[in-house]
């Protein structure tokens, strides 16, 4: 213990022996009534001379390093060899700091605490400016680590971590965010596993392996029928009507086919298919209208107007750019529609949209900003000014400034259609900004209380409500405020394995799933749309359960789960 002069985390006084004895290594075997325990208060009085403070049954092995501002151990609480503790520390009961474990700063323990050996909890940290680090002084916030945690071997705790009760740090984790109750994580950085209540064997009676090996085996049947008059269609028209020739059935084929098989869809032409998707895209915006693909409407000109945030048109800055990808191409002219805006022009634009009524067009009008952006930057940074990323930090700065603090979202509630049309927008929104940048969630915690409340919405079990774009519009956001924060995760693993048991039951043989399941109209025909996003809902749902890796596939295209373009530190940071 340091006296009056002592520095915080410097000088105090040692008390060891260059012995090496079984007790200090296992000290859970000490007994204070034998001749250890006479020693053992000798040695706590000298320490208590210094302030020190002990409970009954204490064990303290002389050769750990115990240079403090001030210390209280609880009772039975025991500090093994090689220990090296410093700081203003405060242990409860039945802790345990074993050997080689390091304990510094301003750190606080409940009560049946057990530290893995060669752990670090640090609650101070050197200050960063521009002096030289050995002339910078330290700064503390502290650490509280609740009752009855354990922290693994060689895991690492940071200044300023909470750890919530009865949680579990797996071996070697770096945690440097709060960890809630109950709480298992692991990892660098430590990232949520699962709820210590929830037993191992948890899981959906779905077979994932069995799922995707069905899917993998008829996908080129369920290709082979969406295949009619020399073009890709969505539903085959004798089984849901005649729909017009569209781009987006030929972006589905593609990520079906790529999902599934590894390839183009069978019987295919990479180059082809390539020229047929990025034959109507219009050189001077960059954009590509609706029509027909087949040989027979190729050429054919569209009177689509060319709006760059709605419409086909706009979706298609997502759906044929990944789909393109996907062939290993790239569209042949950048989204110069975009790339000509500014900050401002994008400020006004967001300000100018219905953030209500209209939360989910508003926020595909942004998914289709980002996507068009990440694009530019990704194919043509080396062509175009401030390497194609146009008035993306105009973009994410609105964004940012004009989230709810509340709900996490952009929208608010409507008197019918209740959280809808917000949380539907939310994913499109943060699809192609936040999760196509690698950008975090400005309220992950409000934003995944909100979509709980809406996933909760009688209406989404309805036929009109059980849908691909409803279903995919909760588990994104769930799954992406998940990679930040375990925020009420034992409540979304909960509803991700019901969903996921039910949606297993969606697939009908040789024809995919349907947009709708649960619908007797059009949409509840299985389709190439349907089919795609189901196929990445799965994915989802198996993903934020841990169980992803069962599936044998992994989206690549419009919902692949890496960032596109990841955005690094400003120059000289």
């Amino acid at each position: 213990m340091v006296g009056a002069a002592g520095s915080r985390y410097g000088r105090g006084v040692q008390y060891s022996t260059e012995s090496m004895r079984r007790i200090d290594y296992l000290p859970w075997e000490y007994d204070p009534g034998s001749e250890e325990g006479r020693a053992q208060r000798a040695l706590q009085g000298r320490f208590a001379e210094h302030g020190a403070t002990f409970g009954e049954g204490v064990f303290v092995a002389p050769n750990a390093a115990v240079y403090c501002d001030s210390l209280a151990l609880g009772d039975r609480t025991y500090v093994a060899a090689l220990a090296y503790l410093t700081g203003e520390l405060v242990f409860g009961a039945d802790c345990s700091v074993n050997p080689y474990a390091v304990v510094r700063g301003d750190v606080r323990l409940g009560d049946g605490v057990r530290i893995g050996a060669h752990a670090s909890i640090l609650g101070f940290n050197h200050q960063v400016n521009e002096l030289p680090i050995h002339q910078q002084g330290t700064v503390s916030r502290g650490i509280a680590i609740g009752d009855d945690v354990w922290i693994g071997s060689s895991c690492t705790i940071l200044d300023g971590v909470t750890i919530g009760d009865h949680a579990v740090v797996a071996a070697g984790a770096i945690v440097t965010k709060d960890v809630p109750d109950w709480a298992i994580v692991g990892g660098n950085p430590a990232r949520f596993i699962r709820d210590r209540r929830q037993p191992r064997s948890a899981e959906p009676a779905g077979d994932l392996a069995a799922f995707a090996d069905g899917a993998r085996a008829q996908a080129p049947t369920l290709l082979e029928r969406a295949w009619e008059h020399g073009r890709f269609v969505d539903r085959p028209a004798a089984e849901a009507g005649a729909l017009p020739p569209a781009v987006r059935p030929w972006c589905d084929a593609i990520e079906i086919a790529d999902l599934l098989l590894g390839t183009v869809p069978p019987g295919f032409d990479r180059d082809d298919l390539l020229r047929r998707l990025t034959a109507r895209q219009d050189p001077a915006t960059g954009l590509v209208p609706d029509g027909d693909l087949g040989d027979a409407g190729l050429d054919e000109p569209s009177d689509e107007p060319l709006v760059p945030l709605d419409g086909a048109a706009g979706y298609h800055i997502l759906s044929v750019g990944s789909a393109v990808r996907l062939l290993g191409g790239r569209l042949p002219h950048p989204v110069r529609a975009v790339d000509g805006l500014s900050d401002r022009d994008v400020v006004d634009l967001l300000e100018a949209r219905d953030w209500g009524a209209a939360a989910w067009g508003s926020g595909a009008a942004v998914d289709s900003l980002g996507s068009a952006i990440a694009l530019n930057v990704v194919d043509f940074g080396d062509e175009l000014e401030h390497g194609g990323t146009g008035p993306l930090h105009g973009l994410l700065g609105w964004l940012t400034a004009r989230a709810d603090p509340a709900t996490g979202l952009w929208g608010a509630p409507q008197p019918e259609q209740r959280w809808l049309q917000a949380v539907n927008g939310f994913y499109r929104l943060t699809r192609g900004t936040y999760a196509q940048f690698g950008v975090p969630l400005p309220y992950p915690e409000a934003a995944v209380d909100t979509v709980l409340e809406h996933a909760a919405d009688p209406f989404l079990e309805t036929p009109d409500g059980y849908t691909a774009c409803n279903l995919l519009d909760i588990i994104h956001p769930l799954w992406l405020a998940g990679r930040q924060s375990a925020h009420r995760r034992v409540e979304t693993e909960a509803w991700a394995r019901a969903q996921l048991e039910t949606a297993l039951g969606n697939w009908r043989e040789g024809r995919g799933i349907a947009f709708a399941p649960r619908s007797d109209g059009p949409d509840g025909v299985p389709g190439l749309q349907g089919t795609e996003m189901w196929l990445t809902i799965v994915w989802l749902l198996a993903d934020h359960l841990g169980r992803s890796d069962e599936l044998g596939y992994r989206p690549r295209g419009v919902h692949r789960p890496e960032p596109l373009v990841t955005l690094g530190p400003v120059a000289g940071a």
